[in-house]
């Protein structure tokens, strides 16, 4: 499929605009992703002994794998005879369902990202699929699947000259045809293992272990706490095989258009997080990354908090240097520069019940074009939001907060790993900071509008939640 169309449309761009299949392979693969679930379901039944009684275990095995299978491949292939997708000169059209028909649609002015995944059985094949993301919405995301992988490229540059072209960013011709791009880092593999190594989550799986451990020899009962062990070995082989195989060779790209990423061991992804779509940075920096300088960025990115990935769609780089991850918050969140004036409220002596180490670690400060809270010891997390982006803000007392006049302050964002807050400040600060926190965000927004930026306009208008309103 080429990937411009002057003069005249393409065979192939013209079969899209009448709607076709996706690849013959398709149904094979998602119905071996269904007989994996088939098999899982039947294998469990199998080890709690449901209806196996008198089965010889080979027999089972051999009904388990088959039936799974055979489900799995059926479903499949009846799912890709009833799947359809579209590309004409106005939307991206996706029409699936066997008794009751479903058409998802998506218009090329709600384009934001257009990006291509391998997953592992469709790799294995030749085989990628097409994610598309869209502007607001519950159901952010399209996704064709699956097609060989030159073609997948194709259909993603068509549906980016599309978008393009409809949102007014110039002529279709203007996107160009290679994804190239700004290198800004690449992961080495043997910092993603480290990292794995080194993070809290392992360390509470292999605490949890020793734990297990000490039990079993301090009560003399190893077969009964063999069954916490098993568990507790999974747990900790999940960390690191998740982390280490989702995060491995990740590259990190700066475009015209976004940040690119690519990342995978088993299954390739590719990402684009467009420039607008950002609504705010976290560093998080677990205790012992920080004696090697490193720190993980995370993002809230418009329309991805309920997205199939979880929080590795979040993931801006799972592993930076600090020096690096302040040039990326720089870029993405802006501050008011050297002379800017920040005001900032830390947790109060008076709120050390609640937290009797950690109230030590909890700010939050107020710049001229962003706001930035910091809270944690052991896993500490820095999160900035530009003024712009807040859609509204909260104090809020508890009774014993009140008990002790303390409160806490709320900048609203939306769902992500962005949470920009303070707990248990003195309340008299927090009903000033929320103050000027309405100020600054109405005086930011007023700017941002005047020179006529595209963000301004998704910014919900500020208000004050909780027991104390301000007018």
């Amino acid at each position: 499929m080429p990937g411009s169309e002057p003069g005249g449309a393409p065979a192939a761009a013209a079969e899209l605009r009448v709607g076709r299949r996706t690849h013959p392979l398709t149904g094979v693969v998602q119905g071996g992703l269904w007989a994996g679930a088939a098999v899982v379901g039947l294998g469990a039944s199998f080890l709690q002994g449901d209806r196996w009684e008198g089965v010889p275990w080979w027999v089972a095995v051999l009904a388990v794998v088959g039936g799974g299978l055979v489900v799995g491949e059926l479903a499949g292939l009846v799912s890709w005879w009833f799947t359809r997708f579209v590309v004409d000169d106005e939307e991206l059209r996706i029409d699936s369902g066997v008794l009751t028909r479903r058409s998802r649609r998506a218009a090329f002015e709600r384009i934001q990202s257009v990006d291509v995944a391998e997953p592992l059985l469709a790799r294995v094949v030749g085989l990628a699929e097409v994610r598309v993301d869209l502007a607001g919405g519950d159901e952010s995301r399209l996704v064709v699947r699956f097609l060989p992988l030159a073609e997948a490229r194709d259909v993603r540059r068509l549906l980016l000259r599309r978008a393009h072209g409809a949102q007014g960013d110039g002529p279709d011709d203007a996107l160009p045809d290679h994804d190239g791009g700004e290198l800004i880092t690449r992961v080495p593999p043997e910092r993603t293992l480290l990292g794995a190594l080194l993070s809290l989550d392992l360390l509470a799986a292999v605490a949890a272990l020793v734990a297990i451990l000490l039990a079993a020899l301090g009560f003399g009962a190893p077969l009964v706490v063999l069954g916490g062990v098993l568990p507790a070995l999974s747990w900790a082989a999940q960390v690191v095989a998740r982390r280490v195989v989702a995060e491995w060779g990740f590259v990190l790209w700066r475009t015209p258009h976004g940040l690119r990423i690519e990342r995978g061991l088993l299954s390739l992804t590719a990402q684009t997080i467009p420039y607008a779509r950002v609504q705010g940075v976290a560093v998080v920096e677990p205790v012992l990354w920080r004696r090697l300088g490193w720190c993980r960025l995370e993002v809230d990115v418009a329309g991805r908090a309920g997205s199939d990935d979880g929080d590795l769609d979040t993931t801006l780089l799972p592993i930076a240097d600090r020096a690096l991850a302040a040039a990326l918050v720089a870029e993405l969140v802006q501050d008011g520069g050297p002379d800017d004036e920040v005001v900032t409220v830390r947790a109060s002596r008076r709120s050390w019940p609640f937290a009797p180490v950690g109230w030590r670690f909890r700010s939050l400060s107020l710049g001229r074009r962003r706001a930035s809270s910091t809270t944690g010891w052991l896993h500490r997390r820095t999160s900035h939001a530009p003024h712009a982006k807040v859609q509204s803000f909260a104090l809020r007392q508890g009774p014993l907060q009140r008990l002790r006049d303390l409160a806490t302050v709320e900048l609203h964002t939306p769902d992500g790993p962005v949470d920009v807050d303070v707990h248990h400040v003195d309340a008299a600060q927090a009903r000033g900071v929320v103050l000027r926190a309405v100020d600054v965000a109405r005086d930011e927004r007023a700017q941002t509008a005047t020179v006529g930026s595209a963000s301004a306009g998704r910014v919900l208008g500020a208000g004050v939640d909780g027991a104390d309103e301000v007018p």
